[in-house]
């Protein structure tokens, strides 16, 4: 059994070269030409996959085919082995992830000859586990879906109609009337929403644990519900800044219930914000969570976002300390002791204590010698060779460290950068590998899209990209992310209470490098189809037939972005 995070074909005769990247639910495989280029009548890969213990391959399907005699696309030919992918690299969702044991990749190069006859060459085929604990027994990573706006969701479920609140206030009474709401949430909330309710279910069943919250968003009625089952086991802190702090929110209205309950509750803001999102179990069960998810319907299934598990006592005790510590610097009427909370030993970097991963983490808000933000932004900007990915909610409309330090990183032409961020609550904007800035907004891109594609239903309004994480150097040794609820900052760093953690290991940096990826590509699919103004249908390109045809993969081997591209997710 494969339990490499990173897995390479071994095949001498295939002409071309395999490397899968394993991410958390989804798998990376990146392709690249053996020779200087390929040839003219190369016209994509054919995709297969066999499930653990399976005995049959199934073929990945395209939706875009080869243009038929009418210019139509049969839509029964679209398996990759008949419409192969036009692309060196592709991502892949299983339907089944969680599955243990081997699952088996099968590439196949597709030729073309003049007469639109296609031929298989020799494939790659390699094993790799994506048994979705991303560590066993230690760390576990989850990411919301975060495609409302998606061919995946439309076909699915069509129109998000009474499957999740619309407004904002009495989401805690919502109920779904949509009779596919119950799958929508499933494939929405993904592995995130797992992983909470799982933590939750756990500390429920174990009479043992002892159980501390902080919540920035609470509306959502499974998170609420089992906290209510906790009782008097449950100390928990929720956000009152803002509309959360006003009489009749949902975060009002949980507080009752949870007193109500038995539980102790406790109402506070820090210097500003009240952001963590944590959950940590202490009995049988050893265990916390924390990252970019809040507790709330528009978190688990409109918005990307990501959480993480980690097990073990001395981990789950250093967020025991930090709820500690913003208790007792409450004013008990909401603003907090900021400088009271940043002279605690939670302020600072502190090791989760995992064995065999460099693993940190700080709680804020910082003051001082503890302040982490100019930190990181001289990680980036100095120590950064290879690669940078971003996925950073706010971060379009944040100044600061962290932003120069992009900024020049991308002006670098040897480090490939990938990053998006949402401008304010109005769109997003990727960082695109040419250095260039690319505003891009959900709603205009949800519609016009071409054949085959449909329109797509924007989410509603508000944050879509709710991530905060940034992965450096992701194919080195030296690789390492940092993620939480951490907003990359100075509010975040010396007003609100955040956690902020950061990973010093390949397997994870990979596992985040994958998700940003995929978040990147969905939106600049549909930037780019934005920008061919006409253009009704989306075709495969058939070899070049007449003088100045070029191969659909000239690009990937002139353009320096491009090729780098190429390179990156295949060597």
């Amino acid at each position: 059994m494969s339990t490499d995070f990173e897995v390479i074909g071994q095949s001498a005769t295939a002409l071309f070269t395999l490397k899968i990247h394993r991410g958390d639910g989804m798998a990376l495989l990146g392709m690249n030409w053996k020779a200087a280029k390929p040839p003219d009548n190369f016209v994509g890969f054919g995709i297969e996959y066999k499930e653990p213990g399976g005995t049959t391959f199934f073929a990945l399907k395209n939706r875009v085919g080869f243009p038929g005699a009418n210019g139509a696309v049969d839509p029964n030919i679209l398996s990759t082995l008949r419409s192969p992918i036009q692309k060196f690299r592709w991502v892949h969702f299983p339907r089944n992830a969680d599955m243990a044991g081997d699952f088996t990749y099968r590439v196949t190069p597709i030729f073309m000859n003049d007469k639109d006859e296609l031929s298989l060459g020799d494939p790659q085929e390699v094993q790799i586990q994506l048994c979705r604990e991303t560590l066993s027994g230690q760390l576990n990573i989850g990411y919301t879906r975060g495609f409302v706006a998606s061919q995946g969701f439309v076909d699915k479920f069509g129109s998000p109609k009474g499957i999740i609140p619309v407004t904002s206030g009495k989401n805690l009474a919502f109920v779904a009337t949509n009779s596919k709401a119950a799958d929508a949430q499933q494939w929405m909330g993904f592995e995130a929403y797992k992983m909470i309710i799982d933590i939750l279910d756990k500390a429920v069943s174990d009479s043992t644990a002892d159980v501390r919250v902080v919540a920035y968003d609470l509306n959502e009625p499974d998170v609420v519900s089992r906290l209510e089952k906790l009782g008097s086991r449950l100390k928990i802190i929720i956000d009152n800044s803002g509309t959360h702090g006003k009489k009749g929110s949902d975060e009002d209205a949980a507080a009752a219930r949870l007193v109500k309950s038995g539980s102790a509750v406790q109402r506070e803001h820090m210097g500003s914000l009240q952001h963590n999102k944590f959950i940590a179990v202490s009995g049988k069960t050893q265990m916390a969570l924390c990252g970019s998810t809040n507790y709330s319907w528009r978190a688990f299934f409109v918005q990307n976002n990501n959480a993480v598990t980690i097990q073990g006592k001395d981990a789950v005790q250093l967020f025991f300390d930090a709820f500690d510590g913003y208790s007792k610097n409450s004013s008990g009427k909401g603003a907090a002791d900021v400088a009271g909370f940043a002279a605690t030993a939670s302020a600072n970097m502190a090791s989760l204590g995992l064995t065999g991963i460099d693993a940190k983490i700080a709680f804020s808000p910082h003051a001082g010698k503890n302040a982490l933000l100019q930190t990181i932004g001289d990680d980036i900007q100095n120590s950064t060779t290879s690669s940078l990915f971003y996925s950073l909610a706010f971060l379009a409309q944040t100044s600061g460290p962290i932003k120069d330090a992009i900024r020049t990183v991308s002006r670098k032409n040897n480090i490939f950068v990938y990053g998006i961020a949402d401008k304010a609550v109005s769109g997003i904007v990727l960082q695109k590998p040419d250095g260039n800035l690319a505003p891009v907004s959900p709603a205009a891109l949800s519609k016009n899209l071409p054949e085959p594609f449909k329109s797509e239903p924007t989410g509603g309004s508000g944050v879509r990209m709710h991530h905060k994480f940034v992965v450096i150097d992701f194919d080195k040794p030296t690789a390492r992310v940092y993620m939480g609820s951490y907003n990359f900052s100075k509010p975040a760093d010396v007003q609100n209470g955040e956690n902020l953690l950061v990973f010093r290991d390949r397997r994870i940096a990979v596992s985040y490098m994958v998700e940003a990826l995929t978040i990147f590509d969905h939106y600049h699919f549909r930037l780019l189809q934005q920008t061919k103004a006409g253009k009704k249908q989306l075709l495969l390109a058939k070899p070049p037939r007449n003088k100045g045809d070029k191969p659909w993969w000239d690009e990937d081997y002139t353009d320096p972005v491009k090729i780098r591209d190429r390179e990156l997710f295949s060597k």
